[in-house]
């Protein structure tokens, strides 16, 4: 037998490895070595795929590579065009065709069967795809090959059924036609449905009592052409239905012979090689490329798809037979019991098709018993090979069972959950291996509501999916209508342009927010996130007019008051408003987190800037607070208006009497965080963002002295002079302020006066925020209290910038407020490090402090040079769709550039400070790839939005699991 390395048979073939074989010949592979009734056959590896495609490949790859560019419609089907142009050129590999024949010839010599056979039952096989990962209905098949004229005559002797043997020629022909020789289907279609309805009248009428006696015994039956009638009820529908098939095929090889220029080709070595060809072919066809765009496939991942000849058992020989899906455990909610489907009297194709409504499993228990436990039991074995929950194809033929397909069912996040705890209780899985199994995504999904699947809607838009989640509520347009919408009870969705710190006051009154600009490390987004809304934000289509309280996007208005749903899971956003649900998960994920905090060793804490957040925090099972960002505290307008004058003061005893008020009034806030994370560290970070972010805009305070300048006019006017002098005096101290905020607007903000540099400059700042903070702690500690205080300095570059801070500022209030009080405070003082001189000079500064935490947002924004807010928008789906950047570095840490800087800080850090201790607290703390780098890094805690503490607990523990089983390479493996 001429050997090319290419065809394994499925007893030889190394189940394991799913990159040759592909998932569907692994799994048929690995059923026949367990001893599964599965049909005969073998598999063509991907290897041979590659080589089908090596001469051309380079050229494809470039092409693929436009289409994740995401051209205009008219390029992206000009560019469709030149791949299948190119693959056109392709050839099988040298010897391929040569080592099939002699596979199916030993085929043949196994079944007992001759391919082609006008004698006899004639050997006829399905040709399938098969990637490593799954793609479901993206690549082809053909089922019933090797039927022709002479064999279908031989197969309707051999099985004393004509019906069966034409309607399986019909479906070949039909599906050959469109898969292998790319021919339109819609003229075969029609041919179908016209004779399907002349079938469908005469059995109402012509054959009426024969159709009453099927319904009588088989009430799923509908007269189509593509369902036998039993013919010892209705011989005469029967025979009638045989007719139409009959013509049915002569027309279909009609269609063939017009619009393909040839014959239908009757040699089944010609059907098998051009059917080997279409399935490699598949791997590129357009649905396939966009869907491995969507989902993320890469090279890696999956390259090319193997083929699997099988030889075929029909499910549609008679009302003994039958197909359908088996899940070993309900994927829905992970309830261990059989869950599927089965359609008796049917292909495979006829449940995907949706033509026929299929019965529960429970049908086939009550008719085909025996079938139905062999299944059951067949299930469970293929549990415990996989060490999963499986999604399982089979057949019944004339009353044997066959095995087609078995692979991981795909599963609701509650029933990945469940499964995964309950199949250690089982003793299928150890605690590790379960911990591995589920996706920290899975974990999050889990905390938020999400649209009801059974709701069918269309979005009006769509924009970043920023925070996850759904809801609905009445769209509003600035911030102060939704807390007033809210305490009347209303549910509204905050719509803005984009946002900014003053509007948090809306995002905690709305159901969630919607804003036209932003990326997922904007404003909305990272607020959304911290305390658990749902936010979609970038949908750049809506058009945002505050005067008339509406947005417009694709030719709809939508009006203040209006409903809308946003989806924080896709970024899609509905009109009107669609019911949601929360998964209920028990105990079950509470179990499977205990395991983790078991096995994880970095620590995970919560970013917290609100009472709220801390009792979620504590909820989720953080270990304190790893960020409290203090200009969260300012949004109240008394104190925003506090810090202004702090800001806009002319000297420093004036800017300390405006601290003294603020810091009195902030303390109370400090206390109640304190005091909820009793016992556990709360990081507070002195005042961080650029002062102008607190000031009004420019632009805002022309507006106002013109419109007083208006006022003043007419009252001039009017004679009224006392109003005059009034408005006169109003515009001299608005020009005063215009000009105030205009000497400190600065040409870039995000890299001038903000973070330590305002301590430095304003040591009064520091020491008054830094009194709040401890008298908070003081007064906790009177009381009994264990509050772990954490002052952080964000935006140093050089060391000497955290020890004045220190020394003028920090310190001495500590030393004052512990003096006053009579306590020990025991406060840590670190340092954020987000520049990128801080971490590579971290052995300096480590010797000043006794924390480090990495803002890896600024960080990656000041190592790319990008401006987080403008990338989003503007050029990072390109980079990532051209391959440029593997992933957004706001997303997932950036290893190579960022990543180092962390490592050299860290190692670098602890040697100069044994005791000290690193965090990160940017939004990679929460993203699990980030945290199994982090992990690596020698990190010893991160800290995430409280959503994502669980998330974060879970992926800990995996890279601790997979560093301890010395598990290599991309999660997932």
């Amino acid at each position: 037998m001429p050997r090319t390395g290419l065809v394994l048979w499925f007893e030889e073939a190394d189940w394991k490895d799913k990159k040759l074989l592909g998932g569907k010949g692994a799994s048929l592979a690995q059923m026949t070595q367990i001893g599964l009734p599965v049909p005969p056959g073998f598999i063509i590896t991907t290897e041979a795929c590659r080589r089908f495609y090596a001469s051309r490949r380079a050229e494809i790859d470039e092409l693929e590579r436009t289409l994740r560019s995401n051209p205009p419609p008219s390029v992206r089907d000009e560019v469709v065009k030149r791949i299948w142009g190119l693959i056109d050129q392709c050839d099988l590999p040298q010897g391929l065709m040569e080592d099939v024949k002699e596979h199916v010839r030993e085929l043949e010599r196994r079944t007992g069967k001759r391919f082609g056979s006008e004698e006899g039952i004639p050997l006829l096989v399905s040709v399938r795809s098969g990637a490593a990962l799954s793609m479901p209905g993206m690549m082809d098949t053909v089922l019933n090959l090797g039927l022709n004229d002479r064999s279908v005559v031989a197969l309707a002797r051999a099985t004393n059924n004509e019906w069966f043997a034409y309607d399986a020629y019909r479906r070949f022909i039909q599906m050959f036609a469109r898969i292998v020789l790319a021919l339109d289907e819609k003229p075969f279609n029609e041919a179908f449905d016209r004779r399907s309805e002349q079938l469908a009248r005469e059995a109402e009428t012509t054959y009426k009592d024969e159709l009453d006696a099927i319904r009588r015994l088989y009430p799923e039956y509908t007269p189509r052409l593509d369902a036998q009638p039993p013919r010892d009820v209705a011989p005469r529908l029967w025979a009638r239905s045989l007719e139409l098939i009959k013509e049915l095929v002569g027309e279909y090889k009609g269609l063939v012979r017009r619009l393909w220029g040839q014959d239908f080709p009757q040699d089944p070595y010609v059907q098998l090689e051009l059917a080997i060809r279409a399935v490699f072919r598949s791997w590129m066809n357009p649905r396939a490329i966009f869907y491995r765009i969507a989902n993320e496939i890469t090279p890696e991942m999956a390259d090319c798809t193997a083929v699997n000849v099988v030889t075929m058992v029909f499910g549609n020989m008679g009302w003994d037979s039958g197909t359908g899906v088996y899940f070993t455990r309900d994927q829905a909610t992970g309830e261990d019991r059989p869950y599927g489907e089965f359609l008796p009297n049917a292909q495979g194709e006829d449940v995907v098709a949706g033509i026929r409504t299929p019965l529960g499993l429970e049908e086939l228990k009550k008719r085909m018993p025996e079938v139905y436990s062999q299944l059951i039991e067949a299930g469970k074995k293929l549990e415990q090979v996989n060490k999963d929950v499986m999604d399982i194809e089979f057949t019944v033929e004339r009353g044997k069972l066959y095995f087609l397909q078995n692979r991981p069912a795909k599963m609701t996040p509650l029933a990945r959950v469940r499964t995964a705890v309950e199949m250690v209780k089982e003793g299928l899985l150890t605690k590790e291996e379960a911990l591995l199994k589920v996706d920290p995504e899975q974990v999050r999904r889990l905390l938020y509501p999400t649209i009801d699947p059974k709701v069918k809607a269309n979005p009006i838009t769509k924009g970043l999916a920023a925070s996850p989640g759904a809801a609905s509520g009445q769209v509003v347009f600035d911030p102060d209508t939704a807390v007033e919408w809210a305490r009347q009870g209303k549910k509204v969705i905050l719509v803005r342009v984009e946002t900014k710190p003053d509007d948090v006051h809306g995002f905690y009154a709305a159901q969630g927010v919607l804003t036209s600009r932003g990326g997922f490390t904007s404003h909305a987004a990272i607020v959304a996130r911290a305390i658990g809304k749902p936010a979609v934000v970038g949908a750049e289509a809506i058009k945002i007019d505050y005067e008339t309280k509406a947005f417009t996007v694709n030719g709809t208005t939508v009006r203040e008051g209006d409903w809308v749903t946003i989806d924080g899971n896709s970024g899609n956003v509905y009109l009107g408003q669609l019911p949601t649900v929360t998964p209920e998960i028990g105990g079950w994920l509470d179990e499977l987190l205990r395991w983790a905090d078991e096995e994880r060793r970095l620590g995970v804490r919560a970013n917290a800037d609100v009472p709220e957040d801390a009792m979620m925090a504590r909820k989720f099972g953080a270990e304190g607070i790893g960020l409290l960002r203090i200009e969260r505290m300012f949004r109240k307008p008394e104190r925003l208006e506090a810090l202004r004058k702090v800001i806009l003061a002319v000297d420093d005893k004036e800017r300390e009497a405006h601290m003294k008020e603020l810091a009195d009034m902030i303390k109370p806030d400090f206390k109640e965080m304190l005091d909820i994370m009793d016992g556990k560290p709360v990081v507070i970070r002195l005042i961080d963002p650029p002062l102008h972010e607190f000031l009004p805009s420019g632009e805002e305070l022309l507006t106002q002295i013109y419109e007083l300048r208006e006022q003043k006019g007419k009252a001039e006017a009017s004679g009224n002079s006392a109003e005059a002098k009034q408005l006169d005096q109003k515009i001299a101290e608005l020009q005063d302020l215009y000009n105030r905020v205009k000497a400190l607007q600065e040409a870039n903000p995000m890299m001038g006066h903000r973070g330590v540099r305002v301590g430095v400059t304003y040591p009064v700042i520091y020491y008054y925020l830094t009194r709040a903070m401890a008298e908070a702690a003081a007064e906790l500690l009177r009381e009994g209290k264990h509050p772990v205080l954490e002052i952080m300095v964000p935006q140093v570059a050089d060391v000497n910038e955290i020890r004045f801070v220190k020394n003028n500022a920090i310190v001495p209030a500590l030393e004052d407020v512990e003096k006053e009080y009579g306590v020990k405070l025991n406060v840590k003082i670190g340092t954020m490090i987000e520049t990128v001189r801080a971490a590579l000079t971290a052995s300096e500064i480590a010797k000043e402090v006794d924390f480090f935490s990495f803002g890896t947002n600024d960080l990656t924004q000041a190592t790319f040079s990008f401006s987080r807010d403008d990338v989003e928008n503007k050029f990072m789906a390109q980079y990532l769709e051209k391959g440029i950047l593997p992933s957004d570095p706001f997303d997932t840490v950036d290893p190579k550039g960022v990543g180092r800087l962390v490592k050299i800080a860290t190692e670098e850090g602890k040697e100069a400070n044994p005791r000290l201790e690193v965090g990160v607290c940017g939004e990679h703390g929460g993203d699990p790839a980030s945290v199994i780098f982090f992990h690596g890094a020698g990190v010893d805690y991160v800290s995430a939005s409280p959503f994502r503490v669980p998330v974060a607990r879970l992926a800990a523990a995996q890279a601790a699991v997979r560093e301890k089983l010395g598990i290599k390479g991309p999660v997932g493996e």
